[in-house]
């Protein structure tokens, strides 16, 4: 039997199949999910509190719920370019001091091995109030595991909990609840919101419907004013795009 660096082709081969069937076995729950779920419900563009169909996991806001400008993220936490822009975000928030908040919406991308487990890990988190600090977590360490297997993925997500909780968190309720309904209709319920908005690729952020595309030149009408901009080069030049949008909503 041929090797290849130690591993035989048929065993290459086998491995690829598990993992896609992992990954389209993952996209018929959430295609399942959005299938049973009335969207017309629901108002895309402001926070969704808790329901049945996202699985009583309303959506994670970071930054004061009632700021006056609201702006939705749409992402995935195997994502390179998600990972990068979080800890400007997460900036921004803060020295804005209460004028911004930024809603986040998981939308996986099918390539993405652990794409999935991730989001699943974070949901789980969140169930006992770790949300925030379990996604910065992730977006930090996501060279460690994006392509971890099963087992040192799992291994890493529980180090993860236990840093982040301090020791506090519910480790057992933790991997329990990676797994249950409730966490996987919530990613469901955020993905086929994110179909709807028509979200081609990661990270993307809307303002009061409107995408703010700013890796290409494009312009927003907010508020009766018409704010434009030429390709952004760098996430730096994106932050200052978003003050500039902070500013507008907030000087009327």
């Amino acid at each position: 039997m041929k090797k290849l660096k130690g591993f035989s082709v048929i065993g290459l081969i086998i491995g690829i199949a598990v993992v896609v069937l992992i990954v389209l076995g993952a996209y018929a729950v959430i295609d399942g999910n959005n299938k049973a779920t009335d969207y017309d419900n629901y108002d895309f563009y402001s926070i969704i509190e808790p329901s049945k169909d996202n699985g009583e996991i309303g959506d994670h806001v970071k930054g004061d719920p009632e700021a006056p400008v609201l702006i939705f993220e749409y992402a995935d936490y195997q994502c390179p370019g998600c990972a990068s822009i979080n800890p400007k975000v997460n900036r921004i928030i803060e020295q804005l001091d209460g004028k911004l908040a930024v809603v986040y919406r998981s939308f996986l991308l099918s390539y993405h091995q652990n794409g999935t487990a991730a989001a699943s890990a974070a949901e789980a988190a969140g169930l006992q109030g770790y949300w925030k600090p379990y996604a910065d977590k992730l977006f930090e360490q996501q060279a460690e595991w994006e392509y971890a297997d099963t087992s040192e993925r799992t291994e890493l997500f529980n180090k993860y909990f236990t840093e982040v909780t301090d020791g506090k968190g519910d480790t057992d309720k933790f991997n329990q609840d990676l797994s249950s309904e409730a966490v996987s209709k919530k990613i469901s319920f955020d993905m086929g919101i994110g179909k709807r908005v028509d979200i081609s690729g990661t990270p993307a952020f809307y303002i009061d419907g409107q995408l703010i595309d700013w890796s290409n030149g494009g312009s927003l009408d907010l508020d009766g004013e018409t704010i434009s901009w030429e390709a952004a080069n760098s996430s730096d030049d994106f932050m200052k795009l978003i003050k500039r949008i902070v500013e507008v909503k907030t000087n009327k």
